[in-house]
């Protein structure tokens, strides 16, 4: 490498280790479709003798070979675009470079690990698995089979039995579904997750399949927040939460593949503590199979979530035009949306609403995250 390759390169490592100092949570996208790793700072009482930054959850990962629902005959899918991610050893990789630039590990001083010895005792980088659907597009069995046995797996119900059928992981956990009956997100702490992050999901009503359904990931790790006293202690083999009398602002990613309607997103709204949504995956593609089924609800339907939600970012998701055969190919219908047609349209729809405000859709951003990219959420 030249002298001005070597300063370039020097400079954009900089620049990547001042923004990892932020300790914000960091989304990537796999591929050009709906695979996802979040990454979650842990608490700094987690971290400050020496233990990992970041908590990776690795989301609806689909990454090489087709997909297939029923039978080939009837549905069958592959990716139109290589995904960037081409299977769990490169996840497993971005996540342990990922730590190292944030400092996990890197440090020589006295107890501390060289950069080279990161990872010589970790079992696996990623911590936990979060399924949305049963369909092998999010459920994908030779990409989950690639995961250590050891990583919990957190599913909906259907996904679960499929997960569980596999007879190759530990742990494989229903995701409980978060209501305004009971809005204190810490009533849903499972076993397996260390008491600052929940992973529950959001269902709508007549939804029988709970197709347009979402995933709710929930975790207390940001100290600027508006604050709220915890409302009861708990213990944890974790050793890294924080006390029981300490404010816990919490945060939120919203989830939702096919997209849910913007009415069953109440439970946030009637959330005690509150939770700040952080960011929102929805995508902007409306599509059905002829008007028999409507399966993502696209832009529009995302245009007024997030005018309820106020999500801090829109990330588009699911919206890959992948390359199809089958029966259901033939009857697949999709509609494009820009944002700024379904801005308009949703505020048409609402034009005779009283409850429009002339800056009710002003928050209503989205965040361009592509095959590939990733993004500090701050």
């Amino acid at each position: 490498m030249d002298a001005p390759s070597a300063q370039l390169n020097l400079e954009i490592r900089d620049a990547i280790v001042k923004s990892l100092a932020t300790r914000r949570p960091i989304l990537h996208h796999l591929n050009a479709d709906t695979s996802w790793l979040l990454q979650i700072p842990r608490p700094s009482s987690a971290v400050k003798h020496g233990g990992r930054i970041y908590y990776n959850i690795l989301i609806d990962p689909w990454l090489q070979g087709p997909q297939s629902d029923v039978a080939r005959w009837f549905s069958q899918q592959w990716h139109a675009i290589e995904s960037a991610v081409k299977d769990i050893a490169e996840v497993e990789e971005l996540a342990k470079q990922i730590e190292i630039l944030s400092g996990g590990g890197v440090r020589t001083g006295k107890g501390r690990r060289k950069s080279r010895d990161v990872g010589a005792e970790v079992e696996s980088w990623i911590d936990a698995v979060a399924i949305s659907h049963e369909f092998t597009d999010h459920c994908h069995q030779d990409t989950l089979l690639e995961v250590h046995p050891n990583v919990p797996v957190f599913a909906t119900q259907e996904a679960a039995k499929l997960i569980s059928s596999f007879n190759h992981f530990r742990s494989v956990t229903t995701t409980p579904t978060f209501t305004s009956a009971s809005p204190d997100w810490h009533d849903y702490s499972l076993l397996e997750l260390p008491s600052w992050l929940t992973i529950t999901r959001l269902t709508a009503a007549n939804d029988a399949l709970d197709y347009h359904s979402a995933l709710l990931i929930t975790f207390a790790t940001h100290p600027f927040l508006p604050t709220t006293p915890r409302k009861r202690s708990s213990l944890s083999i974790y050793g890294d939460e924080p006390s029981s009398t300490a404010p816990e602002p919490a945060e939120c990613v919203i989830y939702t593949p096919h997209g849910i309607p913007h009415t069953a997103l109440t439970p946030i709204a009637a959330a005690d503590p509150p939770l700040h949504t952080l960011a929102f995956l929805h995508g902007l593609h409306d599509v059905s199979i002829s008007a028999a089924q409507q399966l993502n609800l696209g832009a529009k339907n995302g245009v007024l979530a997030q005018r309820l939600l106020r999500a801090k970012y829109w990330v588009a998701t699911h919206d890959e035009v992948k390359k199809g055969g089958g029966l259901v190919s033939w009857f697949l219908r999709r509609k494009v949306w820009t944002l700024e047609d379904a801005l308009k349209e949703a505020k048409a729809e609402m034009s005779g609403s009283n409850e429009l405000d002339d800056d009710e859709f002003e928050g209503v951003k989205l965040e361009d995250v592509g095959n590939g990219d990733s993004r500090i959420l701050e």
